[in-house]
């Protein structure tokens, strides 16, 4: 049936193709529009409706520089016979048809664009604390293969990659930067290590679907330093025992989600403890976590340990959105065994001794007292 349509709308005058793009509330889309090489002198436009009442959002004769105008831009590359359109800030009240043009003299030459404008996480600021991690959550409902994902931060008009994949359902790393598409989840995570407060800037994520077109997220990164918090941390214990960790975290997490998380190998936060609610435990497995809000502290007692306990922990918020703020790293060292269970024997034995000791004492006096 798609065929047929689009060939129906080929036999149109004017008509050069037809796209479908799908953008998110809160982002935007860049989509690609070609055309003859004999038409780079001419203006470019592009509209919203069907004619006779398509409507101007963004129209020039520039060329090979971006032209803005309010959430639209255009940018018309005459080397390459294309004209990119960006629009930012989407709704879903954008959705509809639009048009990709060449003016010229009679029929204008257009692409048909069907775009479809469906709900998403509107992010606009995100807060990170210096020396620590930060892990972002940006859902999304592609099913394509074939994906290739850009982060890069935006300067002067320019935005310069920090990591690309094109894989799915694995971490990619490069530096301090990681990306994670779970495709299967409808969810990208983006992880940034080590953090400074040179970091603070805007920051884009951008999709690539086709060689038609890309929807894409920004955001600004604001890293901040945490002066009521510890760095990070060092704590030993005997094998047996408990460790206690305590965190302190910024006021203005107060109300958020607190946990603390394991690092494993290429797992940036495995078995994950968290608690929801002020002054009251939250236990899971080994691990109890206990949060005065008033106090902005937060306890964490992992009881029984092993050996195997031995690692990299990180105290940390999270937002509404699921995005977490790795505040406070803790260095756990479990050595040899605890020294409770040997006293405890030795003072068993010495009990026994004592016993046997007075039952042999009591023997021999009474053998002493025995009439001869």
């Amino acid at each position: 049936m798609k065929i047929i349509w689009t060939f129906t709308l080929l036999m149109i005058p004017g008509v050069l193709s037809s796209i479908s793009v799908t953008g998110y509330s809160g982002g935007g889309v860049s989509i690609t529009c070609r055309y003859d090489r004999g038409y780079t002198d001419n203006k470019k436009y592009f509209c919203k409706g069907q004619n006779p009442g398509c409507s101007d959002l963004i129209k020039t004769e520039e060329k090979d520089k971006w032209v803005d105008s309010g959430r639209f831009s255009l940018y018309d590359d005459t080397r390459a016979a294309v004209f990119t359109v960006t629009i930012r800030d989407l709704s879903e009240q954008d959705s509809g048809t639009y048009r990709c043009a060449v003016d010229k003299s009679g029929i204008d030459f257009y692409t048909e664009v069907n775009l479809n404008v469906v709900a998403g996480q509107q992010i606009r600021t995100m807060t990170g604390y210096s020396e620590g991690n930060i892990i972002m959550n940006f859902k999304y409902e592609m099913q394509q293969k074939n994906l290739l994902i850009d982060v890069c931060n935006t300067e002067a008009l320019q935005c310069f990659t920090l990591i690309n994949t094109d894989r799915a359902a694995e971490w990619t790393h490069d530096g301090r930067f990681s990306v994670h598409d779970d495709r299967s989840k409808g969810f990208l995570h983006v992880f940034i290590r080590d953090l400074n407060v040179k970091d603070s800037g805007e920051y884009k994520i951008i999709v690539t679907v086709s060689e038609d077109y890309s929807f894409f997220s920004e955001f600004y990164l604001d890293i901040k330093k945490a002066d009521c918090c510890q760095k990070s941390i060092s704590l030993s214990a005997a094998a047996g025992g408990s460790v206690n960790i305590s965190c302190r975290y910024p006021q203005s997490h107060s109300a958020d989600v607190k946990f603390v998380c394991r690092r494993s190998g290429s797992d940036l936060c495995a078995e994950e403890t968290s608690v929801k609610e002020s002054r009251r435990w939250s236990a899971e497995g080994q691990m109890q976590l206990y949060d005065d809000r008033e106090q902005q502290l937060l306890t964490g007692i992992i009881s029984h340990v092993t050996q195997q306990h031995s690692a990299e922990y990180w105290c940390g918020v999270q937002s509404d959105q699921g995005h977490k703020s790795f505040i406070t790293r803790v260095l756990v060292s479990v050595t040899g065994s605890s020294l409770i269970v040997p006293l405890v024997l030795v003072l068993l034995v010495l009990i026994i001794v004592g016993l046997l000791f007075l039952f042999l004492c009591k023997k021999h006096q009474s053998r002493g007292k025995a009439p001869s």
